[in-house]
């Protein structure tokens, strides 16, 4: 994560050129939230910047850094952290505590989304499963244990959900 985020290894490009240019990777925070032993998920709604995705199941929520995140000089750790922050913001109302470490580096060349983005995982720990969506681009949020999300709904998670569930399965933080 050190030299991710050194400032001297990233730059901004236009989104639209990043989306369609495997050559670079969009660095994209994407938090797994979990209380006790149940995860957060939703449904991808049409709202949501990214069609690739639609209606797929999501275990993560996060998104892309943006420019705003630089303000006030930040840059680096600051810069990505910000971003973090901010994107939790728009996307949800946490009514609980929480407690957020890195777990993973999720790098999932098997498909269009994956080629230009590469995920930096959250572990967010929650106290209660108060959460709810401030976006329609997030649909039908919903706590459900690891081995639910592995035998019902494994085949309607998108490929990092996926990665992420597997990961959790056998590591068990």
């Amino acid at each position: 994560m050190e030299r991710l985020l050194d400032p001297k290894e990233h730059f901004f490009m236009d989104r639209a050129a990043a989306e369609e240019d495997p050559s670079h990777k969009q660095l994209i925070p994407y938090c797994v939230f979990r209380c006790g032993d149940r995860i957060l998920h939703y449904t991808r709604g049409k709202a949501g910047g990214e069609s690739r995705l639609h209606a797929k199941i999501s275990v993560g929520v996060g998104g892309h850094i943006n420019p705003i995140d630089t303000g006030d000089g930040r840059v680096g750790p600051e810069a990505y952290f910000a971003a973090v922050s901010r994107e939790l913001e728009e996307e949800l109302i946490i009514g609980s505590k929480r407690t957020s470490r890195i777990i993973a580096l999720l790098n999932d060349d098997s498909n269009p989304v994956g080629q230009v983005h590469l995920g930096v995982v959250h572990l967010v720990d929650l106290d209660c499963e108060e959460v709810a969506s401030r976006e329609d681009a997030l649909t039908d949020l919903q706590f459900s244990s690891l081995d639910d999300l592995r035998q019902q709904h494994f085949d309607r998670l998108e490929t990092w959900s996926q990665h992420c569930i597997e990961h959790l399965a056998a590591h068990r933080y």
